[in-house]
C-alpha cells in the first residue's frame, strides 16, 4: 500500500536503540482495548527479542512528520478445530494443514496468529488508516511468509463483541470456536474467553 511505511520492531530497535524505540511506542494509545496498548508499550520489545512474536509498526507522513499510526503482532501458535465448526468445503481445505486426533475428535493446526492489531488514537492518528487496511497488511505479511514456507491459514482471537466480530467477518474471517483465557491473561482483559476466527488465504 502506498503512503505507509512498514517497519519490523526488531529492526527498529537495532537501528535506533531500545530507549529511543520505547519513546516512539509511548506515543501509542488505544482507549478501546487497553491490552493492545499495554502490549505494545510494555511487552512487544521483549517478546520480539525472545522470538515469541514479531511486531510490525505502521508509520505515515503527517504534517511533515513520520508518525506511528498502528501496529500488528504475529506469532506461531496452534489451535483446535472441531469437525462441526466449519462448512464442509472450508474444513476440507484446512484439514490439509492439520493433524486429526481420533480420540478427541478434533483437528490440531499450527498457523500464524494475528496476536495484536490496533490503530493509534493519539492525536487522532487513527484517522490516517482504516482497520481494513491494517488487517490487510497483517494478512499480506502472513501470505508473504507462507509463500516461502507453505500454509494457507491465519487466525486471530478477539473479545465477544458483535461489532468487532462483524469487522473480521467482513474481511473474510469465520468463527470457529472459543478459548478460555489463561490466568495471566485475565488480569489484562475484560473477558474470560476469546472468540476464535480464521481465514483461508487464497493467493
Amino acid at each position: 500500500m502506498t503512503g505507509y511505511k512498514h517497519v519490523n520492531l526488531n529492526d527498529l530497535v537495532i537501528e535506533l536503540g531500545e530507549d529511543d524505540v520505547k519513546l516512539i511506542l509511548s506515543t501509542y494509545s488505544c482507549p478501546y482495548n487497553k491490552d493492545v496498548e499495554w502490549f505494545l508499550r510494555h511487552k512487544a520489545i521483549e517478546f520480539s527479542k525472545q522470538g515469541l512474536s514479531k511486531t510490525h509498526l505502521i508509520f505515515t507522513s503527517y504534517k511533515d512528520e513520520l508518525v506511528l499510526i498502528g501496529y500488528f503482532t504475529l506469532a506461531t501458535k496452534f489451535f483446535f478445530l472441531k469437525k462441526s465448526s466449519l462448512s464442509n468445503r472450508l474444513r476440507r481445505r484446512i484439514s490439509k494443514f492439520a493433524r486429526y486426533d481420533n480420540e478427541l475428535k478434533r483437528y490440531q493446526i499450527t498457523a500464524p496468529l494475528i496476536a495484536q492489531l490496533g490503530k493509534n488514537y493519539t492525536n487522532t492518528y487513527n484517522r490516517l488508516i482504516t482497520g481494513d487496511e491494517l488487517l490487510k497488511m497483517a494478512c499480506d505479511k502472513v501470505r508473504g511468509i507462507q509463500n516461502e514456507i507453505g500454509g494457507k491459514v491465519v487466525y486471530l482471537e478477539c473479545e465477544d463483541n458483535e461489532r468487532l466480530i462483524d469487522f473480521y467477518r467482513q474481511n473474510g474471517f469465520v468463527n470457529f470456536g472459543k478459548r478460555e483465557l489463561d490466568g495471566d491473561e485475565l488480569d489484562k482483559s475484560n473477558t474470560k474467553y476469546y472468540i476464535q476466527m480464521l481465514k483461508y488465504l487464497d493467493t
